[in-house]
């Protein structure tokens, strides 16, 4: 008996073992997708916050939000926009978070009738109409995230301070907005659109 246990033991522990090497094999794989991500936005908007990083990963996790029922008042919302929308330098797309599940079109790509509203709009709403709730668990992936940022000492300006409120956001699954300076600097307008609808109905008009 004392032998079998023994023998059950150290199957048990080897079992184990191979768990924690495929963990282990799997994370260099997670690791530089996100820190790739987050380098990318800083790169690209150098006055980025935590809190506009944070907004990246939350579109990509959770997508662009709520059902929308009522799509004449998204497309009242939409046309307000674009009437009241100065020059911007935007670029017509870009990926949300690391893997880009969820992409960013700008409005600048309907201001240069490379797309229509009414194609933007249709996207949009059908993403959002669509959207699969998380398997996984946003602070879980959030914390993740700032492990990456702290473990590989990228300088964020407020860093310490906007730490704390974020991950009680995260705790409570919490939208936020872009933060000010990033939206004085760089005046963003797009709609969050769900990956394959991007790439089938608006890439083509956008390359």
């Amino acid at each position: 008996m004392k032998k079998f246990i023994l023998i059950s033991w150290l199957l048990l522990l080897a079992a184990s073992a191979s768990f924690a090497q495929i963990a282990d094999d799997a994370q260099p794989n997670f690791k530089p997708s996100i820190q790739t991500a987050i380098e990318r936005q800083m790169a690209t908007y150098p006055e980025s916050t935590l809190q506009d990083i944070y907004k990246s990963f939350y579109q990509e996790h959770f997508g662009p939000g709520h059902i929308i029922s009522d799509t004449a008042s998204a497309r009242r919302y939409l046309m307000r926009e674009l009437s009241e929308m100065g020059k911007t330098q935007s670029p017509y797309f870009e990926p949300t978070g690391s893997q880009g599940d969820y992409v960013r079109v700008y409005l600048s790509a309907v201001a240069n009738n490379l797309i229509t509203a009414e194609q933007l709009l249709d996207a949009f709403v059908r993403s959002a109409n669509s959207r699969q709730e998380p398997t996984v668990n946003w602070l879980e992936k959030w914390e993740a995230i700032v492990s990456i940022i702290q473990a590989n000492k990228m300088e964020i300006e407020g860093f310490e301070t906007d730490l704390p409120l974020l991950t009680e956001a995260a705790r409570n699954n919490q939208a936020v907005h872009h933060s000010r300076r990033y939206n004085e600097t760089y005046h963003p307008h797009y709609r969050i659109v769900e990956r394959s609808i991007f790439e089938i109905e608006l890439k083509p008009s956008l390359k």
